[in-house]
């Protein structure tokens, strides 16, 4: 999709409506434009009523940079239009369903070969939609479950966002989230500034936004997720066909500390929790280190399974779905 785009537009307010409101406009596009099932949809709803801060963020204080009708607009077509363009026949016969893409090693492989495949946007993986945010680990995996997918291993998550799905490389025999991401990252060192979309380039992606001036502490009542409609920027994608996976929300996934913890093998009992890509303010504050196949400090902590996960403003996921 290499299209001219026009300049960004002046910054949207959110219209004045409850977050209950916002949730169930985007839940019944989930349903209209992916085609969720109504069995799915009930399960999505109940997690959703379960928590008072899951959503697009709060409106109250959320200021997104463009709205759907203004992203389709500088991709040069309407809502609907555009999400006609993002979707691919080819991949949607591999995965079952559309907006998903297969993972695999093109060196050695073919989309075919995919044994599993990732929601080409962060969640609800509709385009042009906002990402959903203020959700912790354990609603991320069961929201997955509720369609029939699953939350992503890290080895997964950084296949899609380098154009490659290795092997998994863990290091079991270390033990802790720190020891293993300090065996990670050295080994690849070499590919250290390798970003989704190559060499990083300000403005390609999602990263133009900037933080509430009343966020000061990472607080729902003071902190807006001021996101971009997923999709905004079409060349933001991975060799693979992965959207925003640097920019917009930052994404949860699953790290396992054995090989009995590994989403991709079948466990529901998962590891820790691993949080990361490129946060939306990346052009402003550079703040960490990050790359494709970089693997976090164990930030805010937690099994990906407990009720106390973190959660915040600038925090989503998106899912993963085996091929069978």
């Amino acid at each position: 999709m290499g299209l001219a785009l026009a300049p960004l537009i002046a910054p949207a307010p959110v219209a004045a409506q409850s977050l209950g409101q916002l949730n169930e406009q985007m839940l019944s596009e989930m349903q209209s434009v992916r085609g969720v099932s109504s069995r799915a949809m009930a399960r999505v709803r109940e997690i959703f009523a379960a928590s008072s801060w899951i959503g697009q963020g709060n409106p109250a204080v959320t200021r997104h940079p463009l709205t759907p009708e203004q992203a389709a607009q500088r991709i040069g077509g309407s809502v609907d239009s555009v999400r006609r363009q993002y979707r691919n026949a080819r991949f949607e016969r591999i995965c079952g369903h559309p907006y998903e893409v297969p993972l695999y090693d093109p060196a050695t492989q073919r989309p075919e070969d995919a044994t599993v495949c990732a929601f080409m946007f962060e969640y609800p993986n509709v385009p042009l939609a906002y990402p959903v945010v203020w959700v912790r680990a354990n609603e991320a995996a069961a929201l997955c479950a509720a369609e029939g997918a699953r939350i992503g291993d890290a080895h997964e998550w950084e296949g899609a966002a380098a154009g490659a799905l290795l092997e998994p490389d863990y290091a079991f025999h270390l033990g802790s989230p720190q020891a293993m991401r300090s065996w990670h990252n050295q080994r690849h060192a070499g590919e250290r500034g390798v970003y989704s979309i190559g060499q990083w380039r300000s403005g390609v992606c999602a990263t133009g936004s900037s933080k509430t001036a009343s966020c000061n502490g990472g607080s729902f009542t003071g902190c807006g997720s001021n996101t971009y409609p997923a999709g905004s920027f079409p060349q933001c994608h991975s060799p693979l066909g992965v959207y925003d996976i640097d920019g917009n929300a930052a994404e949860h996934m699953n790290l396992p500390l054995n090989e009995s913890q590994m989403a991709s093998r079948g466990s529901t009992t998962l590891g820790v929790t691993e949080m990361k890509g490129s946060w939306f303010i990346w052009d402003q504050v550079r703040a960490h280190e990050h790359w494709a196949r970089w693997r976090a400090p164990f930030w805010h902590g937690s099994r990906v399974l407990s009720g106390s996960s973190h959660r915040n403003y600038h925090l989503g996921f998106r899912c993963f779905r085996d091929v069978r």
